[in-house]
């Protein structure tokens, strides 16, 4: 790529032009910290050009900038409804610089709870699937028993985990196992019947080619119809991990100790908006890293399929 496509873009002149609005005379009456939003800003931009100089695909690099280009956009507009002009409430709606300074200042609390969410997922998650994985397959295995599970899955699963939060309190010993129970409810069954489709939709010329070799059953399982079931798998993983992600903050705001819904719940109730707001944009965040680490590991597991 040629350096005007690498660096001449519309996204960084929308760079100099959210610069220039914190220029604008600041109209909030309270303090704004247009320095951290400018701070936040050049660091930022600084990572979109490192990343434009190591880019290599055309349409990797369209969707760097457009990306950035939509932060921008959005940072400047924010700016303008908020420190510059006081359009809303900046009780409710906090300036973006201010947001950034509230993240820098709770910077260790928000790291705690950070990972104390991820620790709840990834045990829920994980358990689920190594429960779910397994059974989908020797169940699907069977056509006339896969069919009837399929039926029973959509009636468990159409029920939604988080009503079992009150059984959980009274049977399990501390929240956090009530959490993890919510995930693994969350995750198990579209992940079973994503396993359960996958096996019933395995191309039955596979099959029988693996008949012709003589192939165990057990090897049959695992090697043969978990592989090209893995498609149907990934697709019950992202939806039971997406879901997953709503319910944890849901219960965390119920009864937690910690954990982001905690503090997203825990400053509310004290009208701390600005601390509210950083801990929904830092969910946000979360979800989406975890949710592009997963799709990652996803291609490179499903890479044979290309």
């Amino acid at each position: 790529m040629t350096l005007k496509k690498r660096y001449l873009r519309v996204t960084h002149l929308l760079f100099i032009i959210l610069l220039l609005i914190q220029l604008i005379p600041e109209q909030s009456t309270k303090p704004a910290f247009t320095s951290s939003l400018v701070k936040f800003a050049i660091g930022f931009e600084v990572l979109v050009l490192v990343g434009s100089s190591l880019i290599k695909k055309e349409e990797s690099l369209a969707l760097l900038v457009d990306i950035a280009g939509f932060v921008y956009i959005l940072l400047a507009a924010w700016s303008l409804a908020t420190a510059k002009y006081n359009y809303l409430n900046d009780l409710l709606f906090p300036a973006p610089g201010r947001v950034i300074h509230q993240f820098v200042i709770d910077r260790d609390k928000i790291n705690d709870n950070i990972k104390s969410s991820l620790i709840t997922i990834v045990k829920g998650f994980v358990f689920a699937v190594a429960a779910a994985v397994p059974l989908g397959l020797i169940i699907g295995w069977n056509a006339r028993t896969g069919s009837a599970a399929t039926y029973i899955t959509k009636f468990f699963s159409s029920i939604p985990p988080i009503v079992y939060i009150p059984y959980g309190i009274a049977l399990l010993p501390t929240f956090k196992s009530v959490s993890v129970f919510v995930i693994f409810l969350a995750t198990f069954w579209p992940v079973f019947a994503g396993t359960m489709s996958g096996v019933l939709g395995v191309d039955k010329k596979i099959i029988d080619s693996a008949k012709v070799l003589n192939v165990r059953k057990p090897e049959m399982l695992f090697k043969v119809i978990l592989p090209a079931s893995l498609q149907q798998i990934f697709l019950g993983c992202n939806q039971g991990l997406s879901v997953s992600f709503i319910l944890l903050t849901s219960a965390e705001m119920i009864n937690a100790k910690d954990g982001m819904g905690y503090y997203v719940k825990y400053y509310s109730d004290f009208g701390d908006y600005t601390r509210t707001i950083t801990g929904l944009l830092v969910i946000g965040f979360v979800v989406i890293g975890v949710t592009f680490l997963f799709n990652k590991l996803q291609n490179y597991l499903l890479r044979w399929k290309r």
